[in-house]
């Protein structure tokens, strides 16, 4: 496959394609795509608030006063990472976090002054990002790719849930 780096050599000698079989794998696509939009979310959305982040302060601005339980499935989070998340975001002073008034294990949450102010700025810039990715594709199809990678994202989800795969026929 070529031959290990010298010492001051800064390139392989040769560069490997991935093997066929690989490429054909889903999963192998999903995550050249994921690496490539996290690298290109850093460098051009923001290198501190994740994307994670961004979803759960879209969230919350859309159902403000919900409780975290019940926005972390609207965010496909799980509660823990959902918890830690508001955690980071209220320490940053992004969101408010208050007891519920009927359930003190229950948090209500609620955008700050600065979380509507780095929500706006971090959407202009998301939808940028956004516009770029999607520009090999003719414009009247970019909706059915959203559509379909929401679609397959629900199936991927309900397989990892399963205890046994079915068997080919």
């Amino acid at each position: 496959m070529g031959e290990p780096l010298r010492r001051g050599e800064r390139t392989p000698a040769v560069t490997a394609a991935p093997p066929a079989d690989l490429v054909a794998a889903p999963g192998y696509g999903a995550r050249r795509m994921y690496q490539a939009y996290l690298a290109a979310w850093n460098r051009h959305v923001d290198a501190v608030l994740t994307g994670p982040q961004f979803a759960v302060l879209s969230a919350v601005r859309a159902y403000p006063d919900s409780d975290q339980g019940s926005l972390a499935g609207a965010v496909a989070l799980d509660t823990s990472t959902m918890a830690d998340v508001c955690r980071r975001l209220e320490r940053r002073g992004l969101i408010r976090r208050t007891e519920s008034p009927r359930d003190a294990r229950r948090k209500l949450l609620s955008l700050t002054k600065d979380g509507g102010a780095a929500l706006a700025e971090v959407t202009r810039r998301t939808r940028r990002l956004d516009q770029e990715l999607l520009t090999a594709l003719p414009e009247d199809r970019r909706h059915d790719l959203a559509a379909l990678l929401n679609t397959l994202g629900t199936h991927w989800e309900s397989i990892a849930e399963r205890n046994h795969l079915t068997d080919p026929a």
